[in-house]
């Protein structure tokens, strides 16, 4: 299929002018080759070419010898030699721009392979989010938002069967021209190897794919919500006897540990800023696979099934939505986090830039939900410090469908719809 342009080639092209290597880390089928191929004049797949792998351990320079910007292909299968032999690249040629390093895990660490500081940027891709597959107008810009404008949008349209469709399908390139049902099976597969193959892989020893399985669902059913290990390692125990697949607290965190170098898990941090009142900030992370399709891949929820569990819905469409704000968030250099205080009160994203200009988001799946979120958020901005972090750019709401517009409360609601970098 034709390349669909992503955010990432800005970022690529901008990290080739100022520094000699590149490392484009994410997870496996999101599309970094493809974009780092837009941006390379030779290549080495290293995962494709055995002979490419037999003459690095002879003479590294026969391979890492192409016309920069070079792409080395999952680069991570020899990782200590690729990197040190890169690294002593760069520093001969004295110039930027020189490799493009793709890989689907993180490698161990190694004391033999320097960090790589003044030499390697790195650079996060993720699926892709709505506005990059051609399933929102990037109308209502998260930047511009920040910047303090206010942009009003007539009403997008995307209904509830859609929006299912949208989670089940993910943002994986490949799934874009897929039925919902060929792209459920794809990411059910996609579960599967990371089960029987990848785990093992990243993790130095086989893993019991059933255990792993039920750590995944387990993962699934708190999307969203806040991670707690003991919580998920109940809920893999069943009430068969002889239970084969239950897990235990140390196996459950060997688990997420190997998910996380995959990139399949990419937990949301809570946010720590200062309070006007007594409460204290909760630090907890809120669970999120990567993709929101993984989640419904694990759970085995199509898009049917998904519209009859509207709860089950809204926290993978909330897991979608931080997906997007992830990637949006890259392209202004800001992070997304969570607040949760000891009051209860929550907000489900807190975007900040690294000026410290900050914008909070609810996320909600209907209409109707939209008043009691703007309350919500309008009682959290009166909590929080801003004699010393400032006052929110942005209190939105960020829903399935409806308007873009501003409030007489000053909140914004944003369909995902309209809502872009």
């Amino acid at each position: 299929m034709d390349y669909l342009p992503r955010i990432a080639d800005g970022l690529l092209a901008d990290r080739l002018a100022s520094a000699g290597a590149v490392l484009i880390e994410g997870p496996r089928a999101c599309g970094k080759t493809r974009t780092a191929e837009q941006a390379a004049r030779s290549a080495v797949y290293l995962d494709r070419d055995e002979t490419a792998l037999t003459a690095l351990q002879v003479d590294p320079s026969l391979v890492l010898g192409g016309e920069p910007p070079q792409l080395v292909d999952e680069w991570q299968l020899d990782a200590t030699r690729v990197w040190n032999q890169v690294r002593a690249q760069v520093d001969t040629r004295q110039a930027t721009g020189q490799f493009v390093l793709t890989g689907s895990s993180v490698p161990d660490d190694d004391a033999r392979r320097h960090s790589g500081a003044g030499r390697f940027a790195r650079l996060m891709m993720r699926p892709m989010s709505l506005f990059e597959s051609g399933d929102s107008t990037g109308s209502m810009s998260l930047r511009a938002l920040l910047a303090g404008e206010r942009p009003s949008v007539p009403s997008v349209d995307v209904d509830i069967h859609r929006t299912a469709e949208l989670v089940v399908r993910g943002g994986w390139p490949l799934n874009l021209a897929m039925t919902p049902t060929q792209a459920a099976a794809a990411n059910r597969d996609y579960l599967r190897t990371i089960a029987e193959v990848d785990l093992a892989r990243v993790a130095g020893s086989r893993r019991d794919p059933v255990r792993v399985g039920r750590f995944l669902q387990a993962l699934a059913r708190n999307t969203a919500m806040e991670h707690v290990v003991e919580r998920l390692v109940g809920e893999t125990i069943s009430d068969a006897p002889d239970d084969a697949g239950s897990l235990t607290k140390p196996t459950a965190y060997r688990y997420q540990d190997a998910l996380t170098r995959l990139m399949a898990l990419e937990l949301q941090p809570a946010w720590s800023t200062h309070l006007r009142s007594r409460s204290r900030l909760r630090d907890k992370p809120r669970t999120h696979l990567v993709d929101p399709s993984l989640a419904a891949a694990a759970l085995d929820a199509s898009p049917a099934k998904l519209v009859r569990d509207l709860n089950t819905l809204g926290l993978l469409f909330e897991s979608l939505v931080v997906r997007d704000m992830r990637v949006y968030a890259d392209a202004i250099d800001a992070t997304v986090s969570h607040y949760r205080d000891s009051d209860n009160l929550e907000v489900d994203i807190v975007v900040e830039a690294r000026d410290g200009t900050w914008g909070a988001f609810e996320v909600k799946l209907g209409t109707g939900q939209i008043d009691a979120a703007a309350a919500s958020l309008l009682k959290f901005a009166a909590k929080v410090d801003t004699d010393k972090v400032g006052a929110p750019a942005v209190l939105g709401v960020i829903t399935a469908s409806g308007y873009g517009l501003t409030r007489p409360d000053g909140v914004v609601t944003v369909p995902i719809g309209a809502l872009g970098p």
